[in-house]
C-alpha cells in the first residue's frame, strides 16, 4: 500500500481509496466481472454481467456459471480451465455463453485465482470482454472461405468439363466425318457444352460481384 501511495506522489489513504473507487467504476462500465467461490458458486456479479446475460443479480448469486452455458464447448474445455485455475494459474480464453432469452454472446475471459492472507485459495475473480463483433467477423470470413472453396470446385468441375468436351469434339471434327447426321450431333454437343460454360461463367461473375459488394473479404 505504501509503495503505491509513494508512486502516486504521497497521496493519502483516503485519496487512494477514491482512486480505487473510480477505477472500479471504469471497470464496471466496460468489463463484465464476477467472483465465484472455490466450488464455483457465484458470489458477486456487476451490472454489466446482468445486462449482457439478461439475468438479475438475484437469479445469479448462488448459482454457478453453467446458468449461462451455451453447450458450445466440450467437457474437456472446462476441465482444462478448472485444472489450471485450481492450480493457481491464470486462465484466458474465448467462451460462448447463452443469455436468459436464449441469445448467444462471446466473451474474452480471464480468470484469476485469489488467495487469503494464509495463502489458501479463497475465490476466483473473472474479467470478461464482449467480443461478439470479432466472432461475427471471423464467421463471415469462414463463410467467404467456404463460398470461395465452392467456386473453386465449380470452376474445376463444371467449367473445365465443357471446355474438355469442346476440345474433344474439335479434335474429332478434324478427322473424317462420315455423315451430316454425325456432324449435326457433334455441333449440338458443342452448343450444349458452350451453353454450360456460359452459365458457369455468369455464376462465377456474380459470385465475384457479390464478394466485392460485401468488401470485408477483400479488405481483410
Amino acid at each position: 500500500m505504501k509503495d503505491i501511495l509513494n508512486k502516486l506522489g504521497g497521496k493519502s489513504k483516503k485519496d487512494f481509496l477514491k482512486l480505487l473507487y473510480t477505477y472500479q467504476k471504469v471497470i464496471d462500465y466496460n468489463i463484465i466481472c464476477s467472483i465465484t467461490s472455490v466450488d464455483g458458486s457465484i458470489i458477486y456479479v456487476n451490472d454489466k454481467f446482468c445486462t449482457v446475460s439478461k439475468y438479475s443479480i438475484e437469479e445469479l448469486i448462488g448459482k454457478d456459471h453453467r446458468i449461462v452455458n451455451s453447450g458450445h464447448h466440450s467437457k474437456d474445455f472446462f476441465s482444462e480451465m478448472w485444472t489450471k485455475i485450481k492450480a493457481g494459474k491464470i486462465w484466458h480464453g474465448e467462451m460462448k455463453s447463452k443469455a436468459k432469452d436464449g441469445s448467444f454472446f462471446w466473451l474474452d475471459t480471464t480468470i484469476l485465482p485469489v488467495y487469503d492472507s494464509y495463502g489458501k485459495l479463497d475465490h476466483f475473480f473473472s474479467l470478461r470482454l464482449l467480443i461478439n463483433d470479432k466472432k461475427k467477423l471471423e464467421e463471415e470470413k469462414k463463410e467467404h472461405a467456404r463460398a470461395l472453396q465452392d467456386m473453386i470446385f465449380l470452376t474445376s468441375h463444371k467449367v473445365r468439363l465443357p471446355i474438355s468436351n469442346i476440345l474433344g469434339i474439335a479434335n474429332q471434327m478434324e478427322d473424317c466425318i462420315d455423315s451430316k447426321e454425325e456432324l449435326k450431333e457433334m455441333i449440338e454437343y458443342l452448343k450444349q457444352s458452350a451453353l454450360t460454360l456460359d452459365i458457369c461463367t455468369k455464376e462465377f461473375s456474380n459470385f465475384i460481384y457479390e464478394m466485392k459488394k460485401e468488401n470485408s473479404f477483400f479488405e481483410s
